[in-house]
This record gives C-alpha cells, structure tokens and sequence, in this order.
C-alpha cells in the first residue's frame, strides 16, 4: 500500500476553516513534533508515506525518501544497526517495538531519533502496514551523556576522598606504631651494640688466658684440662658463631627500623601540600613497603637514571607505584622479574615498571583504567586501583602509559613534568 506525498511542507500557513478534511489532516501530519511514516510491513520495510516536516529534522525531501527503498536501513548508524536488525521480527509478534537510534542526516551528521514503530493487520490479522514515529531526541541523549560524566566525576572524586582518608588513617597509624616501635627498638639496638663489644671483650680475655697458661706451664695437666675444656665446649665454633649472631641481630635491627621509617614515608604523615620530593626514595620507600607481596613472585632489578627532585604529591605518586608493583606481582604466575627504570629529559622524569608476567588480553587493554573494571575474581580486587593511579597521574599533568603481549609482559610508562601545572 502506497501514499502520496503533499507538496505542503510544515512552513505552511494553517489552512482556513472551511478547508476540506484531507488538507486540514494534511496540515495537522506536517506539524507535528515527530516525523510521521509509514513501511510496507515485510522485506526491506520500504517507506511508503513521510510526512513533510521530515526536511525539517533529517533535511531530507519525502520523495527521496519513498524512492530509495534501503533508504531507512542504509541511514542507520552502523553501530546501531545490528541490534535493530536482529529485533525487528519480534515487531510481528508484539506489534509494537520501540527503539533509540542514530540517524544520518543529509549534512552528513548524526542524531539521536527515538522510533516508535506499530504493525497494522486487516480484519484477518494479515499484516497491512507499519506505521512509525520519529523524534529527534538529540538534546536529550547530549545530556544523558554529560550526566554521565558528571556521574563518573563525582563517583571518581568519592574514591579519591576515601584513599586519601585511608592513606591518612595509615599515616596515623604508622606514627603511633613509629612512637611505639622506636623507643624498644632504640634501646635494643644500643644494648646490642654494647652486647657486641663485651662479647669481643670477652672473647679476648680467654685467648689470653689460653695462651698465659701455656707459657705459664706448658705441657702441664693444667694446660691439658684447659685444651680439653676448649675442646669440649668446641670454643673455635662459639667465637665465630657468636659474631655472626650479634651481626645478624644488628642487622635484623636495622630492617625493623627501615620497615617503619619506610611506612612513615610511605604515608607521609601530615604532608598534603606540593612539595619537591625525590622518586628514587618513594620507589625505594614503597619496594619496602610491598617486599612480602613481591618476595615470593619476582626478583626486582632496577635501572635508575639521574633524575631531578620533582614538585609533587609524594604519598599519592607512592600509591600509584604500589598498585604498579603489586599488579606486576600478581601478574607472574611463580617466579619472574619486574624491572624499574627511570629517566629524565628536557623537563620531565619517566618511570617504566615491567614485568614478564601473563600479560593484559588486547580487548582489557582499553578497559583497564575504567572505574571497577577487574578481571580478578570476586572477591579478589575493587577494579579501582589503576583508574586511581590514572587520575593521580594526570593530576600531575602527566601521563600513564601501557604495553602488553599476553605470555610475554606488561609495560606501565609513567611521564611527570618535573613542576606540574596543577601545583
């Protein structure tokens, strides 16, 4: 079933009241808020009637319209198209269908139309027509996605609240872990310290002794007791083992104190404000930190360039290297390397973390620094850390960069200028 198409458009002056039904009717299609249309109800869905004010919205005169007959289907948007194509039965089967779309335009440009489409059947149910409603919805959809980013503006800024009030819970908590730490450990450390030389002391009283006997009364069964005694307690092991005792102690001294001083720096208590800070250290600080997640999984070998003392948020940039690092960890299935360069070049400093883990799938590659975006198991992550570092980055006026094969490895590239805008 075909119709003619009017020659009014929607411009047209409103016909008077004596105008016949058919011109008033007319009238009345052409000025309304949506484009009115009609297909055949099978096939190519072939246009059949467009009202007027079509050349309003899409700039296309109805007669071109009619005379294509792929015309509707070859101005779908091709991303568009396929959800519709593979829908468009269920039309003979609910009668209606509705459907949110792309529309090319005779300027060559896109818009949002909302479609809603209706089967006709005659008085035997044999399908007649389809009869469908165009408006263009374009505003509406250019809001809906400026809500959106406001929407993921705000859900980012509520995550970055939250870890910077974590961040500062952990830096209260080392202090108060520092103070209470400190004071044993100092003490220990100085008894060790006078243990040590007691030790050496008395170690040199009994070879003297020793050795004052056996000139004394060499051969004598008082020398020969005192050998036997030396050999018995087995005094050549004790003198060495000793020493490497105190050592050892003196040195597992000093790791606690490192371990604290690390999570002191690592939080950064107190220090919200830009200030210049050495990379190297926060690298070195949150190795430290994350030694127990990469022990286990990785050798780390590092590759540090000479670089500038940057203007920076150091606990923030600290919290980006750690999610780096401890991805790269998980990243190797049992034992592999990360390796840590770092460079400098006309103004700005370069960190590369790598790793010769599982790799990222090309279709995660894009995805990766999305909002809860994850592909551990439930349970397992929050998907929020590398959006994080994202934004820490760019709140820097940097960049993060990422490579990967899957099997090979996976390559972060951080670039910072050495003072950043936002500072």
């Amino acid at each position: 079933m075909e119709f003619e198409v009017f020659e009014s458009l929607s411009s047209s002056p409103a016909p008077a009241e004596a105008a016949s039904p058919l011109v008033r009717l007319q009238y009345l299609i052409d000025n309304t808020p949506a484009i009115i249309y009609t297909t055949v109800p099978s096939g190519d869905f072939k246009m059949t009637f467009v009202s007027n004010n079509a050349y309003n919205v899409l700039g296309y005169r109805p007669e071109e319209m009619l005379a294509d007959p792929n015309f509707w289907f070859d101005h779908l948007h091709p991303d568009d198209a396929p959800t519709i194509f593979s829908s468009l039965a269920q039309l003979f089967v609910e009668g209606e269908r509705t459907y949110e779309y792309r529309f090319r335009t005779a300027s060559g440009e896109f818009v949002w139309m909302h479609d809603r489409l209706r089967l006709i059947r005659d008085e035997h149910g044999t399908p007649v027509e389809v009869i469908g409603s165009l408006t263009d919805i374009t505003s509406r959809k250019n809001m809906e996605q400026k809500q959106q980013q406001l929407i993921a503006r705000l859900s980012e800024a509520h995550e970055q609240l939250l870890q910077s009030e974590k961040m500062a819970s952990i830096g209260q908590l080392a202090a108060g872990v520092a103070h209470e730490i400190n004071n044993p450990i100092g003490f220990v450390n100085s008894n060790m310290g006078t243990l040590g030389h007691y030790v050496d002391t008395l170690l040199n009283v009994v070879d003297a002794y020793g050795e004052a006997v056996q000139k004394a009364a060499p051969g004598s069964a008082l020398t020969a007791q005192i050998e036997a005694i030396n050999r018995e307690a087995d005094l050549g092991y004790l003198k060495d083992d000793i020493a490497d005792l105190v050592s050892e102690s003196m040195d597992g001294l000093k790791r606690v104190k490192d371990i604290v001083q690390a999570l002191k720096d690592f939080s950064h208590v107190g220090q919200n404000d830009w200030q210049y800070a050495d990379v190297h250290a926060g690298l070195d600080t949150t190795l430290n930190i994350v030694a127990n997640e990469i022990k286990y999984k990785a050798t780390v070998e590092k590759h540090y360039g000479k670089l500038p003392e940057i203007k920076c948020l150091a606990s923030q940039l600290n919290q980006v290297f750690m999610n780096l690092l401890v991805n790269a960890a998980q990243a190797i299935k049992s034992k592999g390397v990360i390796t840590i360069a770092t460079g400098a070049s006309e103004g700005w400093v370069w960190v590369k973390i790598s790793d010769n883990g599982c790799g990222i799938p090309q279709d995660n590659l894009k995805r990766i620094f999305e909002p809860f975006f994850t592909t551990k198991p439930v349970g397992s992550g929050t998907g929020l850390g590398l959006s994080l570092s994202y934004s820490i980055v760019n709140k820097h006026g940097g960049r993060i960069d990422v490579a990967s094969k899957p099997d090979v490895g996976t390559v972060f590239t951080i670039k910072l200028p050495v003072v950043p805008p936002a500072s």
